[in-house]
């Protein structure tokens, strides 16, 4: 497994190692000691899976004060994936960072409590899964606007498809 920092030290990108031939390929998807090593450690105590189309835009989510941390990936398609800090205090509040992920790679990205989380599909349909360390909470969830001038995300569209919700504003 290789391990890739980010410009926000506390999120992290695994790209497993994969083995492949004429029949199809292997890999290890999950293994607790190896993620343990990285500060990954949950326990994880549910497993999410959402099926999207082209140009939908879930997020930016988060819980508040019940966080959850998410070990997210993609098991079919491509998106693009971006984590927000809205650490209050943090060194790199208010910032983000965006990864591609998808089918092709296999990676995951590692979305720590204390940051907003969010993705675009940019294939014609993605089944994107969440890794939980604490339970969905629907009392704790806030939502920040996708678009919102102050966090200037690239989200490689002007016109997502959205669900109806009322977003927070920015940290």
């Amino acid at each position: 497994m290789k391990v890739i920092k980010t410009d926000i030290p506390e999120v992290l990108i695994f790209e497993p190692k994969m083995f492949g031939d004429a029949r199809g390929f292997f890999l290890e998807h999950y293994q607790a000691e190896r993620y343990a090593a990285y500060g990954v450690g949950g326990p994880f105590v549910q497993d999410n899976l959402s099926r999207s189309s082209h140009g939908v835009l879930r997020g930016l989510h988060l819980q508040n004060p019940h966080p959850q941390g998410k070990l997210v990936g993609v098991m079919r398609g491509r998106v693009l994936d971006v984590a927000v800090d809205v650490r209050v205090g943090s060194p790199t509040f208010g910032r983000h960072i965006t990864v591609e992920i998808g089918d092709d790679n296999f990676r995951q990205v590692w979305i720590p409590r204390g940051f907003a989380h969010g993705f675009v599909v940019l294939s014609e349909t993605a089944d994107f899964y969440y890794k939980c360390d604490a339970l969905y909470s629907p009392a704790d969830e806030i939502t920040i606007r996708w678009n919102d001038p102050a966090l200037n995300i690239d989200w490689r569209t002007s016109a997502p498809k959205l669900a109806e919700r009322t977003p927070v504003p920015s940290p």
